[in-house]
């Protein structure tokens, strides 16, 4: 095994590695860098090197250079999930896998939807986290210590209407997969949970506008605050942590006190029967949040 690199004495993570996919932006970096405050070495694997150098310069300011590092990654790549799994053990083992990248998905009606841009959807928000949990298993599973596999979901997953239908799919599918490796997990030692975030204030929601972005999260949720990335990370670094030790199979909603309330970020007219049930969407496209790649948005044409 590999020389331990310098790592803090001190912190609820020390002597621990994390691999945190998405880690680059929004609440993946939130969480590297609380991680990285709490003594842990962790490993970004996100497509996008741009923001990647971005947060390996926070963490340098934070003098923990020596702990982060950073490899491209797309999840829904097997070989380059074990190749992110491999960095991680040159730190000297994996301790915690947040599987976390994500997109915004396939946009518009079911009935418009193009084929390719919901099995692009699904390739990165569910078999990324399939293929997470396969080789972060593997890996715990061989150094007999134990570990923590982090998922994210939604409260999309818990709701019709709470975001467009694909993404939502494959966040219920996320809480459930969850639960199955939990199961499957447990006599491993290994610890399976989901985290289902509100509206949270990142890249992904802004785009740009923050003020706006803000005014529209504190709109529809109870808490009179938005949610921030560090909301995120403070309930990873509680499942990555030995306190929730007792803690698997669970998926913890961080969200404000939205589904409380009843999450529906898009309300609609009830169509009738005369209706052209998909009317209300005038577009069609794939979002690829902040992974670098441009949105592809088509207008469609007025229905007649």
């Amino acid at each position: 095994m590999p020389k331990k690199s310098p790592r803090k004495p001190t912190g609820r993570l020390a002597d621990k590695v994390a691999l945190i996919t998405g880690g680059a932006s929004g609440m993946g970096r939130a969480t590297a860098l609380r991680f990285l405050e709490e003594g842990a070495c962790v490993v970004i694997a996100d497509m996008n090197e741009g923001t990647g150098k971005e947060t390996l310069e926070l963490a340098a300011k934070l003098g923990a250079a020596k702990r982060i590092t950073f490899v491209r990654t797309n999840v829904a790549d097997e070989d380059d999930v074990a190749a992110a799994v491999e960095r991680a053990l040159e730190f000297g083992g994996l301790d915690c896998m947040f599987n976390n990248a994500g997109i915004g998905g396939a946009l518009g009606s079911l009935l418009d939807t193009e084929v390719d841009d919901w099995d692009a959807t699904c390739a990165v928000l569910l078999r990324g986290v399939f293929l997470g949990i396969k080789h972060a298993g593997r890996a715990m599973k061989a150094t007999g210590l134990g570990g923590s596999i982090i998922n994210t979901a939604s409260v999309a997953g818990l709701s019709g209407g709470a975001g467009p239908a694909c993404y939502s799919a494959c966040k219920a599918a996320v809480i459930n997969l969850s639960r199955a490796a939990a199961l499957e997990l447990a006599p491993l030692r290994v610890r399976v949970n989901a985290i289902c975030p509100g509206g949270i204030l990142t890249p992904l929601i802004h785009r740009g506008d923050e003020e706006s972005a803000k005014t529209r999260l504190e709109r529809f949720q109870p808490w009179p605050a938005h949610g921030r990335g560090e909301h995120i990370a403070n309930a990873a670094l509680f499942l990555a942590s030995d306190e929730s030790e007792f803690v698997t199979g669970e998926a913890l909603v961080v969200d404000g006190g939205l589904t409380a309330a009843g999450p529906s970020l898009v309300r609609r007219r009830k169509p009738t029967a005369r209706d052209d049930i998909a009317q209300h969407f005038d577009f069609v496209g794939l979002d690829w949040g902040s992974t670098g790649k441009a949105a592809v948005v088509r207008k469609l044409a007025p229905k007649g």
